[in-house]
């Protein structure tokens, strides 16, 4: 049984709580979009998934019915005891713990699986983006994503080169994963209800980067990726001046006369695979 709106308010009017906008609370309430999610999230008996943030547990409780098993992230000290009291009764784990600092390495270990792990969220949008990118970096555990994100990330998340989205974060997904948006969210679902609209983004990791790393680094890839999207507008031979040689954009098969949102990760690999520097990472 998951939350409806009525289950919501009343829950916050019990505890005497109230969505946090310095930490982009907006919970669902509502049955039919939780259940949507953990469907589309493809889990069920024998997954492991990991659910950051996961406040009041509307979403806890829909991927708990899949049969799957959930560990449940949440920063907020206010919210944990009510979503204790939710979601462990059910089978749920609750950690307190904020995501961009969390040991995951230790949270994920304690408990491997043959599959790895799903993640699972709604996440404001302020932490988005890092927080993603952070967890292809570092944590190749996560086999799997499926983020509720405010529009714009996740058409960002999801661009393919040429895309008017298409930036530096976008590279950085194409590298480790593929990516797609699965999905729109009504903002009526949400109490209370958010000023923007919001995406569902699946991203399922590669086996191996899109670039292997016997080629290049993918510290070096980013940080010639992050100085041609730092100056977007200007072409390659101009950001990328002192860096990337004539003879360089040749022998990658890539115009100095082009854009950064131009080059698909492939060739951002060629280009870095050749660039002079030393670059920093």
């Amino acid at each position: 049984m998951t939350h409806s709106g009525r289950d919501i308010s009343g829950l916050l009017s019990a505890h005497g709580l109230h969505p946090s906008r310095a930490l982009g609370q907006n919970f669902v309430a509502d049955p039919n979009t939780v259940r949507r999610i953990a469907r589309l999230a493809g889990v069920g008996p024998g997954d492991r998934v990991v659910e950051i943030g996961a406040g009041l547990g509307s979403l806890t409780l829909a991927l708990v019915e899949t049969g799957a098993s959930v560990t449940a992230v949440e920063l907020d000290r206010h919210l944990v005891p009510v979503l204790r009291s939710v979601a462990e009764p059910v089978g749920a784990t609750v950690v307190e713990a904020d995501a961009m600092t969390l040991d995951w390495s230790a949270l994920l270990e304690s408990e491997p699986g043959e599959n790895g792990w799903v993640l699972v969220a709604n996440l404001p949008y302020n932490v988005a983006t890092p927080l993603i990118a952070d967890l292809l970096d570092g944590v190749p555990a996560i086999r799997r994503m499926l983020v509720m994100v405010q529009k714009e990330v996740g058409e960002r998340l999801a661009a393919k080169a040429g895309d008017s989205a298409y930036g530096a974060v976008s590279v950085k997904v194409g590298y480790w994963a593929t990516a797609k948006v699965a999905g729109k969210v009504p903002r009526s679902v949400f109490i209370p209800q958010p000023n923007v609209d919001s995406v569902l983004v699946a991203i399922e990791r590669r086996p191996t980067p899109a670039v292997p790393e016997t080629d290049v680094s993918p510290e070096q890839l980013f940080a010639v990726v992050r100085q041609a999207f730092g100056q977007r507008r200007k072409m390659l031979r101009r950001s990328l001046a002192g860096a990337v040689s004539e003879a360089c954009f040749e022998a990658a098969g890539v115009p100095p006369t082009a854009r950064a949102e131009e080059l698909d990760v492939a060739a951002w690999g060629r280009l870095a695979a050749c660039a002079s520097e030393p670059w920093p990472s």
